[in-house]
């Protein structure tokens, strides 16, 4: 692709990404999931799915890339035969480390990461890649606590942003990333809300935590750290 990779842009220099260009980008990369999700006549799992594997074409539309890892499953059948063995960012999301799986839900945490990075200009996946994205995480969600997400945006952009869509597309990183696989949204529900077509979504007030159990086998518990409610979702 003519202008390469989204993270030479990102993180490397090679050039600043306007504002509008990186939503322009986000939208993308969330059309052509919903198509590896929903569109097509199989489900294709992508599993590699991050700033790097983004490729840009010579109008800057987002162009998924690296399928050496991408699973076809049927749309009826279940994910029980997947098995998760791609790069470090699968090993972030819990349900992939718990069960070895690498579900849809996967894909979209993926898509949050990238969304996060997009909006904020941080590289959130390396060598110790858990870690920083954990605590990343805890600052972006105390921020949108107190309505401030706008302190996180790339400080290159300076005040070159629609400050209404870099809301929309943070809100939707965290949403995406949440702990609770099952309460992630779907692609569809990504473009629509990118797109203006439906509510943001309200999600809880404070972070949900993941807990992992271990008993023979391994089992996935999420709590929170005040209640049992993590999320509410207006879509």
């Amino acid at each position: 692709m003519e202008n390469g990779s989204l993270d030479s842009h990102l993180f490397k220099g090679k050039s600043l990404l306007a504002w509008g260009t990186r939503y322009k980008i986000a939208n993308g990369l969330a059309s052509a999931l919903w198509y590896l999700h929903d569109g097509w006549e199989q489900c294709v799992l992508h599993r590699d799915v991050k700033s790097g594997n983004i490729m840009l074409d010579s109008n800057f539309n987002a162009k998924l890339g690296d399928f050496g890892l991408a699973k076809l499953v049927d749309h009826e059948k279940g994910l029980e035969t997947i098995t998760s063995d791609g790069t470090v960012i699968d090993c972030i999301v819990s349900e992939c480390v718990i069960a070895g799986k690498t579900p849809k839900e996967s894909d979209v945490h993926s898509y949050g990461v990238v969304a996060l990075e997009i909006a904020c200009g941080q590289k959130l996946i390396n060598n110790k890649a858990q870690e920083k994205l954990t605590r990343f995480i805890e600052w972006l969600w105390e921020l949108y606590m107190t309505d401030t997400l706008i302190e996180a945006i790339d400080p290159h952009l300076g005040s070159d942003f629609e400050e209404e869509e870099i809301k929309r597309l943070m809100t939707v990183g965290l949403w995406c990333v949440h702990p609770r696989s099952e309460l992630r949204p779907s692609m569809r529900q990504v473009i629509q809300v990118l797109n203006f077509e439906a509510s943001l979504p309200v999600l809880h007030s404070t972070m949900p935590m993941a807990s992992h159990i271990s008993s023979g086998y391994a089992v996935a518990s999420i709590i929170n750290k005040h209640s049992t409610s993590t999320l509410y979702n207006t879509i």
